[in-house]
């Protein structure tokens, strides 16, 4: 993992810095002459970006990478700006519908499975687990303002402030942890500490023992250090996992594993640099996703993503909205849905 992470980590702000600035002037549409332009999620951003970095070595093809988050970069997808969006969780109902209407037609491409991870401080000592229905308790809207100290999670924990972090609005991750975990996208209190940088969420975090967030493994497996992660329990007769490749391979760390995916323009595979760059990164991604924390597919699911994204296979096979538990395999197997 050292071999990219450091590198990719240490860049994660300059590119988010630079997503932003490029929203303060005008839209530049994609396709510029051997320039591959790549938006979107944070989450997905340290695989492609090493992807990035392994396959302008190899070939001398420029390749950039934002971090405007899934929702941004899936509006700037639908605009034409990117060739490929990076996204931590499939394409929604409206977000088709802007790409339908600004002729943007795309292939759905999973990468590597994530595993959301639940964090505490490395000071927290009472918290040994939790699960979904305390993460809800925590979570919900009713909970705003109202669900405001440990106590009130589970009896046994003390009468400490509680103080959430964890991924904005934009985030692909935000989408699905709210659906694994409250039962419906987008479903959250407003009153914490949210933001599409998800070093923000370590710092918060890792600085205050009544603190509790929630991102994806890499950035945990980067920050173990200063954070511990929590093991959860599906329900209370459960058995308590921590999420690990392992344990996102054999199906038992539920319901926060998920695939990521890339989402690549149809109009950018007829360019000779696109093509070879998602070709590349379907060969190579599965790998490099385990040195930067990811758990790379099973290769079956490599296979069929290449021979989906050689025949051209068009649309989502999600049609609008996320699934929990969803198999990859399953997925690529189904008609897409433009």
């Amino acid at each position: 993992m050292q071999r990219f992470s450091d590198s990719i980590r240490a860049r994660v702000r300059v590119a988010g810095f630079l997503t932003a600035l490029a929203g303060c002037f005008s839209p530049v549409v994609a396709d510029a002459a051997g320039l591959i332009k790549i938006d979107g999620s944070s989450t997905v951003y340290p695989i492609t970006e090493a992807v990035a970095e392994e396959f302008q070595i190899a070939t001398g093809n420029r390749v950039t990478v934002g971090i405007s988050g899934t929702g941004g970069g899936f509006k700037r997808f639908c605009r034409g700006e990117t060739d490929i969006s990076n996204a931590s969780r499939p394409i929604l109902r409206e977000e088709m519908t802007a790409c339908a209407q600004a002729g943007v037609k795309y292939i759905e491409l999973p990468v590597a499975y994530d595993a959301i991870t639940v964090v505490v401080s490395k000071d927290n000592d009472f918290v040994d687990y939790l699960t979904v229905e305390e993460l809800k308790k925590m979570w919900e809207p009713l909970a705003q303002g109202k669900v405001t100290s440990w106590k009130q999670i589970r009896d046994g924990f003390p009468d400490m402030p509680l103080k959430l972090a964890g991924a904005g609005a934009d985030s692909g991750t935000f989408d699905y942890f709210t659906e694994a975990v409250v039962g419906k996208a987008k479903s959250s209190r407003g009153d914490y500490q949210a933001s599409e940088d998800d070093n923000v969420t370590v710092q918060f975090v890792s600085r205050d023992k009544g603190a509790v967030g929630y991102f994806g493994l890499a950035y945990y497996e980067e920050n173990k250090n200063k954070l511990k992660a929590v093991p959860i329990k599906a329900n209370a007769g459960s058995a308590q996992v921590l999420p690990s490749m392992e344990t996102v391979n054999n199906g038992t760390y539920q319901p926060l594993s998920r695939p990521v995916f890339i989402y690549v323009k149809q109009k950018a595979t007829r360019r000779p640099e696109v093509r070879e760059f998602v070709e590349f990164y379907l060969k190579e991604g599965g790998e490099l996703a385990k040195e930067v924390g990811y758990v790379n597919l099973p290769s079956a699911a490599y296979a069929l993503a290449v021979k989906n994204f050689q025949g051209g296979k068009l649309g989502t096979g999600f049609g609008g909205a996320s699934e929990v538990g969803l198999k990859v395999e399953e997925l690529l197997k189904r008609e897409g849905e433009l």
